[in-house]
This record gives C-alpha cells, sequence and structure tokens, in this order.
C-alpha cells in the first residue's frame, strides 16, 4: 500500500497547487473553502482510478491521447478567466468572495484526468486491492488539498488582485504543462 500511497501523493500535486491558489484568492477565505476544495479533489481522485479499472484498455488509447488537452483546455479556460477577471478588476478587488460548485467541479475533473490513466493502469495488474487503493488515493489527495488551501490562505500581503493573477497563472501554466508531457 506504499505504493499506492506514493501514487495518491503524486497524483495530489496539480490539486495542491490549485487548492494553494484558491487560498490565495479567496477573500476572506473561510474554512469551509478549504473542506470544499478537499472533499472534491478527494472524491475525484478516488473516483477517476476506479473508473479507468471498469473502462480497461478499451478506451486507453483515446484517454492516453486526448486527456492532456481535455485538461489543459478545462484548466486554461478557468485560470484564463480568473487572470481576465483579476487584471480587469479595479485596484480595489478583494479577490473571489465565494468558490461555485461549478468551478470546483470543473477543477477536480481537469485535475484528476491523470488519475483516470492510472486507474486503467490498475486493471492490468494482478492483485490489487482497487477499492482500498482508490480510497487512499482519494484521502491523501483530500487532506493534501485541504492543507494546501489553508497554507494559501495564510500567506501575508498578498491582495485580491495578485493572488487572481497569480492563480490563474498556476492554473494555466499546470495545462500548460500537461499539454507539453505529449
Amino acid at each position: 500500500m506504499l505504493s499506492i500511497f506514493l501514487i495518491g501523493v503524486s497524483l495530489s500535486m496539480d490539486a495542491f497547487a490549485v487548492s494553494v491558489s484558491s487560498g490565495m484568492t479567496l477573500k476572506p477565505f473561510r474554512l469551509r473553502y478549504a473542506l470544499w476544495l478537499g472533499l472534491y479533489f478527494g472524491f475525484f481522485q478516488a473516483l477517476m482510478p476506479l473508473l479507468g479499472w471498469l473502462l480497461g484498455s478499451a478506451v486507453s488509447g483515446y484517454l492516453t491521447a486526448y486527456g492532456n488537452y481535455i485538461s489543459f483546455f478545462l484548466l486554461a479556460f478557468i485560470g484564463g478567466k480568473m487572470l481576465l477577471d483579476s487584471i480587469r478588476g479595479g485596484e480595489e478587488d478583494e479577490g473571489l468572495s465565494a468558490l461555485s460548485h461549478r468551478r470546483l467541479l470543473l477543477l477536480a475533473v481537469a485535475t484528476s484526468i491523470d488519475a483516470l490513466a492510472v486507474g486503467v493502469s490498475f486493471a492490468f495488474q494482478e492483485g490489487l486491492r482497487l477499492l482500498p487503493s482508490c480510497l487512499l488515493i482519494g484521502c491523501t489527495t483530500s487532506v493534501i488539498s485541504f492543507a494546501g488551501a489553508l497554507l494559501g490562505s495564510a500567506v501575508p500581503g498578498v491582495s485580491g488582485k495578485r493572488a487572481g493573477i497569480l492563480g490563474g497563472a498556476v492554473l494555466v501554466a499546470i495545462g500548460v504543462k500537461l499539454l507539453l508531457r505529449l
């Protein structure tokens, strides 16, 4: 199970970066935002390997071929919108005031597509305990994302406008990183 835990940690790094930037951007920050980020990211990181396992190798070529493009599009769209909103906002802009479930859903799906590919690889591993593995990955991501949001909220002296620009740039950079893996 140590290898599954390490997979969970590595899969959660994109979710961690998004959680940190969200924690910096949300003004005023509320503990429930960290909880929602942890729950959404953890749930989708647990669900995607299960779905990948179910899909197996039948669609693995399609997912491998287009998964990075889908992630890039979602992250670039959300990050680009965040950048534009922050740049267009006046100097008094205090950042995002709330975290919508739609935004959380898009971010969670975009950051968990790699976990879908991991799930496809699980279909070919004999003796793998699938449900405990998926739960461990999801719980690991949930805790890391929750901690990332709290960490981001504790960064002092960052205005809402600057945090929005930084957060949008981070999302676009993660998308470009995924695109460059091709």
